[in-house]
């Protein structure tokens, strides 16, 4: 097994994170200091991170909570503000998958299953994650609504169609597969409707249901096997679309 992988199996940090953090030294394989995410890591060998063992997981869990506004999507803040990970206190080392922003609520999933946090933030799984926006500037014109479903130009390029529902004349119901910073409010400004409030509602099929905020929940087994699936269902499905389309799906 890769390094890189074990350390997310081993619930340290998602993949990309766990890449930044063997490059910066911080990783030994046998009392010997690592900076090679792609080494390979044998059964049986010590690795450490920052001094502590890195061990894979015997339980793995995720969990449900409902981000409140002014909470931040980290393990920890040098700012001292309060993180997703510190409301659960669950006493487990877990880590959010994906992000939302500090000023956006709503539905984060945390967990200790580095392969999973994988699968549902990579790109190329194209996994939905559903938003509730409200908009300034209303009513929401037809147009922008076609827009934003058509997709639109952004600074660091073109967005993917979006699946867009008017709520409310000022409050969109909007599902992307991307995971761009501050993707969906950057997407609402561009058809001149800047976001007021922004909630996610749902995460690969998963809904934020009534949990309040602040609130978290164990995911169950059923709920689990629905999320594993997630990734490999949106891939065939985006491929499936891409193919009728006539264009490459996106590796």
């Amino acid at each position: 097994m890769r390094l890189v992988k074990y350390l997310a199996s081993a619930g340290v940090a998602s993949r990309r994170a766990s890449e930044e953090i063997v490059r910066a030294g911080r990783v030994t394989v046998g009392g010997v200091v690592v900076t090679d995410p792609a080494r390979d890591v044998a059964e049986g060998d010590q690795v450490t991170v920052d001094g502590d063992r890195a061990t894979q997981p015997q339980q793995r869990v995720v969990y449900a909570l409902n981000k409140p506004a002014g909470v931040v999507s980290t393990a920890s803040d040098p700012q001292g503000r309060p993180t997703v990970v510190s409301l659960l206190g669950a006493g487990l080392r877990l880590y959010p998958v994906g992000r939302l922003d500090a000023d956006s609520t709503g539905l984060i999933l945390l967990t200790n299953d580095g392969e999973l946090a994988h699968r549902l933030t990579h790109p190329r799984f194209e996994v939905p994650k559903t938003y509730r926006a409200t908009l300034a500037n209303p009513p929401v014109s037809a147009g922008a609504v076609e827009a934003l479903r058509a997709g639109v130009e952004l600074d660091d390029g073109p967005t993917s169609p979006a699946r867009v529902r008017k709520l409310r004349p000022d409050t969109l119901e909007i599902t992307i597969h991307e995971g761009r910073k501050r993707q969906v409010r950057r997407m609402c400004e561009a058809v001149g409707h800047p976001v007021r409030r922004l909630e996610r509602v749902a995460f690969g099929g998963l809904p934020l249901g009534e949990l309040k905020p602040g609130a978290y929940r164990r995911l169950t087994a059923a709920e689990l096997e629905a999320l594993a699936s997630a990734g490999s269902e949106a891939r065939r499905s985006g491929a499936s679309s891409s193919a009728a389309r006539g264009r490459r799906p996106r590796a």
